[in-house]
């Protein structure tokens, strides 16, 4: 049977879930769908094809996104898209590395010419709906890429400093910590977006917007 564009990219997202990007090589993949290494190249010149394919259909599987029909609900729906994102790129093992990694597709840039539109009958202009969509993402990718990259850190060292210590060495720092919780958890994901969000809209009530 001819092996099918589908099924390696399948097959390497599976094997991404195993053994992580790092561990993710043709020669392994080649392996797993029991062929040679040369046969994938039928289909892909190059490993960074692969990983583009690999980028290109995880985000295809988490691709409805609901449509903003009240421009004035401009703040939910980007804050709801933020988080479907950050599922998106937790959906898979070293996710947000592998997002980073690659070259947006047709469709990611469709995407984003759909949703400056609509930020623009919000009020935006487009420089300020793209510079906010950017900001957001950059945000979300970089919350996700020290979300996994916690996961692997533990348990490498269980040792945890001496607390008495550290809060006399860094009492706001503790108090900050003590108030917001996990840096890699729910409320601080919130808190973050919500930065941004205000930023966002000081700068459509303070004039920057579209006439």
């Amino acid at each position: 049977m001819a092996l099918e564009k589908g099924t390696i990219v399948a097959t390497a997202l599976r094997l991404l879930d195993e053994v992580g990007l790092d561990g993710l090589t043709l020669r392994r993949l080649a392996a797993e769908l029991g062929v040679q290494a040369p046969a994938l190249y039928w289909h892909f010149k190059n490993k960074q094809q692969l990983l583009d394919a690999m980028a290109a259909a995880m985000a295809a599987e988490h691709e409805e996104r609901p449509v903003l029909t009240d421009p004035a609900l401009w703040r939910e729906w980007v804050a709801d898209n933020a988080r479907r994102d950050r599922a998106m790129l937790n959906s898979r093992r070293d996710g947000a590395r592998l997002a980073a990694g690659t070259r947006p597709s047709p469709e990611m840039f469709a995407m984003v010419e759909r949703t400056v539109e609509v930020l623009e009958r919000a009020g935006f202009t487009a420089v300020d709906a793209a510079r906010g969509l950017i900001t957001v993402s950059g945000y979300v990718a970089g919350f996700v890429l020290e979300e996994q990259a916690d996961r692997t850190r533990r348990g490498v060292d269980e040792s945890m400093p001496d607390m008495t210590d550290f809060q006399a060495r860094y009492p706001r720092l503790t108090a900050a910590l003590m108030e917001t919780g996990d840096p890699q958890g729910e409320q601080s994901f919130e808190a973050g977006l919500a930065l941004i969000l205000d930023g966002m809209r000081v700068r459509l009530s303070n004039g920057h917007a579209a006439n």
